[in-house]
């Protein structure tokens, strides 16, 4: 990984491109981030060092962040740190809860400041789904688009190395969880690579987003098909469904609709996009519970809400709750390739669910961590034939 970055100014911002400050805009200082205690090369985000706030900044915990100044006191605003331009800051758990209210201004970018130590493209992969996913783009200098339909509304954000900026009613909550995203509250402690063959490849991070049915829906379109497939459903119901991504995103982007939008879809627009009545029904009945879903506690507790759903079984709990929990034990049991790769890696040779669960077994508390190392040894059985092709609903 990188080293350090140079020394920032503290009194600027990491912009777009061509654009400039606009007029009495407030300018935050660089928070210091607390991470878990860690070993070398298992950190992607640092801290940067606490800076002193110029002179009229607005004094906060969200980071760096451009807050356009209004001349109004904005929205009544329950607790929590007031903000210029209307924002109110309260505590935001994991089910996002905010306890604060977003300025009319939408259009105006937000910023956090983070050093971020080598390519962030690795922990956001997870959350891409195929190459051309309409909720997720890499630009040619390494910048990763992403939106997301937060507690406050659609956002869109933009990761570099020096940290991120958002836009639309969302933005504050895609900052104020940017770290987490990044894996800052990744606790890696206990564990310890035990096979040789995995040495060398650092201590791989696992971010969270805190959006259980962002992660849901591409879960469930993914279910016993080939990627293909489900990435093709996946692309047709955005653009069909979706809302434009806010801001200055890449042309296309668009951000997921709300669960109400999933349980009105039609059946002949489900058969358009490719995906069977089954996987239909499934992601209807779960925008029914989303609320639910998204106010569980922990990751255990999800799993239990996920499961007592008809259509949701163990691998696509595991797949959700690894994507918005950053739960490092939830191992994709039932994944079509993923035994076979963690026992070839391990061993040598072919394995079932069964006995990849043994070999994993050193592991226990951080099994799907240990997946996502042999994933990095690049280690699988030799292809025998050609790929699956994937199925068009469409014709049929």
């Amino acid at each position: 990984m990188d080293g350090p970055s140079p020394a920032m100014d503290p009194t600027s911002v990491d912009r777009l491109p061509g654009a400039a400050a606009q007029p009495g805009e407030a300018v935050l200082p660089v928070e210091r981030v607390a991470f878990p205690a860690e070993g070398p090369r298992s950190s992607l985000v640092r801290p940067v060092r606490s800076a002193v706030a110029p002179t009229g900044a607005v004094a906060g915990s969200f980071g760096r962040l451009a807050v356009p100044r209004e001349t109004s006191s904005g929205p009544a605003a329950g607790a929590g740190t007031r903000l210029s331009g209307g924002v109110t800051r309260g505590p935001v758990g994991r089910s996002g809860q905010a306890g604060r209210t977003v300025p009319a201004g939408t259009a105006a970018v937000m910023e956090r400041r983070l050093e971020v130590r080598g390519d962030p493209g690795p922990i956001l992969g997870p959350h891409q789904h195929g190459g051309h996913d309409p909720t997720w783009q890499r630009a040619a200098d390494g910048t990763i688009w992403r939106t997301c339909r937060t507690p406050d509304g659609p956002g869109t954000l933009r990761v570099t190395r020096r940290g991120g900026q958002a836009w639309g009613p969302g933005a504050a909550w895609l900052l104020e969880s940017l770290p987490s995203l990044l894996g800052a509250d990744d606790d890696i402690s206990g564990f310890e690579v035990r096979h040789e063959v995995l040495q060398g490849y650092g201590v791989p991070r696992i971010g969270r987003t805190g959006r259980v049915f962002e992660a849901l829906v591409p879960a469930v379109l993914e279910q016993k098909v080939v990627g293909r497939e489900a990435w093709r459903a996946w692309r047709w119901l955005l653009r069909r469904y979706g809302t434009p991504a806010p801001g200055p995103a890449p042309e296309g982007m668009r951000v997921m609709p709300e669960p109400e939008v999933w349980r009105q879809i039609p059946a002949w627009d489900w058969h358009r996009a490719g995906a069977e009545a089954v996987r239909a029904r499934t992601i209807a009945t779960a925008a029914w519970h989303a609320d639910k879903l998204e106010a569980a506690a922990d990751s255990a507790s999800l799993d239990r809400l996920l499961r007592a759903l008809p259509g949701i079984g163990v691998w696509t709990s595991a797949e959700v709750r690894q994507r918005c929990m950053g739960d490092p034990d939830a191992v994709s049991v039932g994944d079509f390739h993923l035994a076979t790769i963690v026992g070839w890696a391990l061993t040598g040779r072919k394995a079932d669910d069964a006995e990849m669960m043994r070999l994993l077994e050193p592991y226990r508390g951080h099994r799907h961590r240990a997946c996502l190392l042999v994933g990095l040894t690049g280690l699988r059985p030799p292809a025998r034939g050609p790929r699956q092709s994937a199925r068009d609903y469409r014709s049929f």
